[in-house]
């Protein structure tokens, strides 16, 4: 017969007890994705205003939709589907990233056809309306529209491959709400509501198709994704995750509206889409605050 010291059988039932306690933290450390979804509105209750959130995990297929068809002005998150349609035609042969253009400040309603110039003055990038006159090249003005969003180079790149073109290639894409009618400031279509709209959705399915090496073609991806990860406006979805994780990606804002929109790429190589829109914002300093907190939840969500 074998006998146990009671310390002996203390001891054993306190280890006993301390894994249970472990296993059970453990288990119940990572939220559900319905848990997830209950954090992001609340967070987002926070702020007046109207938020969409569209997250997909491009391991799992994981998905999390909150208004993710609701429309938004698409503000400068179109840039991202006018550099695909640049890429795409470059393909085609129709003209090369490295031909020369003429930098130059007058555009065509698409209204009526009269013209109307940009204000540097409206513009995050400056420098470009020191340089009207002269030439640079496509890919530069690609590059400058989206990471420091300049309006005036994203007006001649749109005048080079037709808005209407990059509405159907999205159509093209599986984005079927996403509307890319005209460049920035044309303020005739704007007072009739002409105007570049986008859901959260359309966004994400973008971004899924760059991701996997399918806008246009694998090279073509990782060459716009490399433009992206250059973005220069990160306070939303990297402000608050490690600076080991990687976010190519493009932002938008407009009076009221901030959107962001991109690819989070974690140091193990897993990757997910995560689109942020938000409209009729009060406190726009205070809502870009709580989007990039969503970012954060659904960031320790992925890697828990």
């Amino acid at each position: 017969m074998v006998f146990c010291c009671p310390k002996a059988r203390c001891q054993g039932f306190l280890a006993l007890f301390f894994l249970l306690i472990s296993f059970s933290a453990f288990s119940q450390s990572k939220p559900s994705l319905k848990e997830l979804r209950q954090q992001i509105e609340r967070e987002l209750s926070q702020q007046p205003g109207t938020f969409a959130v569209a997250f997909r995990d491009l391991k799992t297929g994981q998905e999390l939709l909150i208004r993710e068809h609701e429309n938004f002005h698409a503000a400068s998150t179109m840039k991202t589907p006018v550099m695909i349609e640049v890429y795409k035609q470059a393909a085609q042969g129709r003209f090369s990233l490295s031909d020369s253009m003429l930098i130059k400040n007058e555009f065509k309603s698409i209204v009526d056809g009269s013209p109307y110039s940009l204000n540097a003055s409206d513009d995050s990038d400056t420098l470009i309306y020191t340089r009207v006159g002269t030439k640079r090249p496509l890919s530069a003005l690609v590059y400058d529209m989206i990471i420091v969003s300049s309006n005036l180079a994203t007006n001649l790149v749109i005048e080079l491959v037709d808005a209407r073109k990059v509405t159907q290639t999205m159509r093209d894409f599986g984005a079927k709400n996403i509307q890319v009618r005209r460049g920035v400031e044309d303020k005739k279509a704007f007072d009739q509501g002409l105007n570049n709209t986008t859901t959260a959705y359309d966004l994400m399915v973008i971004f899924d198709k760059m991701a996997s090496g399918k806008a246009v073609s694998p090279e073509a991806s990782a060459d716009m994704i490399r433009i992206l990860l250059d973005q220069r406006f990160n306070t939303v979805i990297p402000a608050q995750l490690p600076n080991d994780v990687k976010v190519a990606h493009k932002t938008g804002s407009i009076a009221g509206v901030h959107h962001d929109s991109g690819i989070v790429m974690l140091p193990d190589g897993r990757k997910y889409v995560l689109v942020l829109l938000g409209k009729d914002l009060n406190d726009e300093s205070a809502s870009v605050r709580s989007m990039a907190t969503v970012s954060r939840l659904i960031y320790d969500y992925v890697t828990h």
